[in-house]
């Protein structure tokens, strides 16, 4: 295998490694795929790394575009296989339809805060297979921990509209806080009939006993005495912390926390939907237990730390004599998406550390959704993870890809300079038209126009200072889409000299290609980053005519959604 056979090898995978990872080729990744394909070069390898790796540092300074547009054109074989591997993917199907007249899955959100991407996955599970079974996806608000976890008014709204914008199609809705009388008539029923207690013990000496497996006092009380007990608690006989409702269960269960759970306990704290009305509350399992029952909920997803409420809801569904729904055990879901605790969130957005539940540093699918990543990017990475019982990590360049995938195709092209510095370029004999694509991939969306006139053989530009980096006295650059310059002073000002037209001569010399926009007719831009820092600087005018919620790519800079049109506001999505 010659030297010419390894430069092509190289520039083809560097190429095609490179659109899976952001226009930037891995040359571990490169190597290791040349090697594998070629054994024999393992005996030439300190001979073929250093070929193998200039190849890669010539091709990630191509464009994105450049580096896609040689793939297509000369391995496009590359690009089936690709999109084999990445056939859509649908759900396993569910267990034990047939026993149950329709499939119903419900998502239960307490309203103490948005919705993140953690909670994309059990909303997405169930969404598509309430669609997947023609059956219904039901809603349900679980408010009743205001002493905890307090609602905000404001999201019970919002999350519908969450789930909305997530393309969920809600079927039934329901708010725990408006069925407190529903879950006093079951407490009275499984009292009634011996099945719970009214407890009145000590906290420390309940513990005790239970650890020990052994009944309190008030466990074998008739159920008169109980039924008389649990009055006191709603008249407000019992104070806060004197009296619970338990749940009978066997005291000999080997996990603790299943000896007879607590059901409901007296809370003097303020709902913001329901006041003081009530001072008897439901706790978790009491509530849930019943309402999925009541639901007809078929399917419950949900992670493997919610074994021991499994245990717990069933003892009360078996009680009162309904059937049980299926249960699947999801993992954990690593995200790399910004903050997902919404204490957290809540307490940032209190203090002022946060704007908002859509301050782009957040992982809320407000904030997801402000910085353009697209409904249907969230639920394919869903889907593509399915409802595995092992925990599983995403980074944010798999949401990314994702979206970039989807969002490609609408994102025209426009240029941005950040924080502009002027540029001369001396020695131009003649008007230069820059005739920059809208979109490389759709040439019928036209061209943005350039018009570039010498005075004094001269010429006058912006470029970004975040590219003053890349360039040196003496070495040359690439004016994406017009000319080769060679850098001739850096101060406060860049002056520079016209050398070239062909682009290929800047790849050969693997001079950097900058973005750049003319003198004059640039608009002020800024752009909001994922650390909610500010980019500014200034766009091409024709910025001003998208809409906002649209997708666009500033060149070399990376994709964005427009928030406002005038004056210019976007968020910055991913490269």
């Amino acid at each position: 295998m010659t030297n010419d056979d390894i430069i092509e090898a190289a520039r083809k995978y560097a190429a095609y490694n490179a659109s899976d990872h952001d226009g930037t080729a891995q040359p571990g990744s490169v190597i290791g795929k040349i090697l594998a394909e070629y054994p024999e070069l393992k005996k030439r390898v300190k001979e073929v790394i250093p070929i193998i790796n200039k190849e890669v540092k010539a091709v990630n300074a191509w464009t994105q575009e450049q580096q896609q547009k040689f793939v297509e054109e000369n391995y496009p074989e590359l690009l089936e296989t690709k999109k084999i591997e990445e056939a859509p993917k649908t759900l396993p199907p569910l267990e034990k339809v047939d026993e149950w007249p329709i499939i119903k899955t419900r998502f239960a959100p307490n309203p103490d805060g948005a919705l993140h991407l953690g909670s994309a996955e059990p909303i997405t599970f169930c969404d598509e297979y309430a669609k997947m079974y023609n059956g219904h996806f039901i809603l349900r608000f679980e408010d009743t921990s205001a002493e905890v976890k307090p609602p905000i008014p404001e999201m019970y709204d919002a999350i519908i509209e969450d789930l909305e914008w997530l393309g969920v199609k809600i079927d039934e809705k329901y708010i725990q806080s408006d069925r407190i009388e529903l879950y006093y008539r079951y407490a009275e029923q499984v009292l009634r009939e011996g099945n719970a207690y009214v407890c009145t013990c000590d906290v420390e000496a309940f513990r005790e006993l239970y650890m020990n497996k052994q009944a309190c006092p008030c466990r074998e009380l008739d159920p008169k005495i109980q039924l008389e007990r649990w009055n006191k608690m709603l008249d407000g006989t019992y104070e806060q912390g004197e009296a619970v409702v338990r749940i009978k269960t066997d005291l000999q269960d080997p996990n603790p926390a299943v000896r007879d759970w607590p059901a409901l306990r007296i809370s003097e704290a303020w709902h913001p939907r329901k006041g003081n009305k009530y001072r008897v509350w439901p706790l978790y399992n009491f509530s849930c237990g019943i309402d999925d029952a009541l639901m007809g909920v078929s399917h419950i997803i949900r992670g493997k730390e919610h074994d021991v409420n499994t245990i717990r809801q069933r003892w009360l569904q078996k009680y009162l004599g309904w059937q049980i729904p299926e249960i699947i055990n999801v993992g954990r879901l690593g995200l790399e998406a910004g903050i997902l605790s919404k204490s957290k969130m809540r307490a940032g957005i209190e203090d002022g550390t946060y704007s908002g539940w859509d301050d782009p540093r957040l992982g809320t699918l407000r904030a997801l959704r402000k910085r353009g990543i697209q409904p249907q990017a969230i639920r394919n990475i869903m889907i593509h993870v399915g409802p595995k019982p092992v925990n599983v990590s995403i980074s944010w360049d798999n949401f990314a890809s994702e979206n970039r995938q989807i969002i490609e195709p609408l994102s025209n092209r426009y240029s941005f300079v950040q924080d502009p510095v002027k540029v001369t370029v001396k020695n131009v004999k003649k008007t230069i038209t820059a005739k920059l694509p809208v979109h490389p991939d759709y040439p019928e969306r036209g061209n943005r126009v350039h018009v570039l006139a010498p005075v004094n053989e001269a010429i006058h530009l912006y470029l970004s200072s975040n590219d003053l980096d890349r360039i040196e006295e003496g070495k040359l650059v690439r004016l994406m889409g017009i000319a080769n310059i060679m850098i001739t002073a850096i101060g406060d000002e860049i002056t520079a000299e016209y050398h070239s037209e062909d682009y290929k001569i800047a790849r050969d010399k693997e001079a950097p290609f900058l973005n750049w926009l003319p003198f004059e007719g640039g608009v002020e831009a800024k752009v909001i980053m994922p650390d909610a820092s500010e980019a500014i600087g200034l766009a091409e005018a024709s910025v001003n005519e998208m809409k906002p919620d649209d997708m666009f790519q500033f060149e070399r800079f990376g994709y964005c959604r427009v928030d406002q049109s005038k004056p210019f506001l976007a968020y910055y999505a991913h490269n």
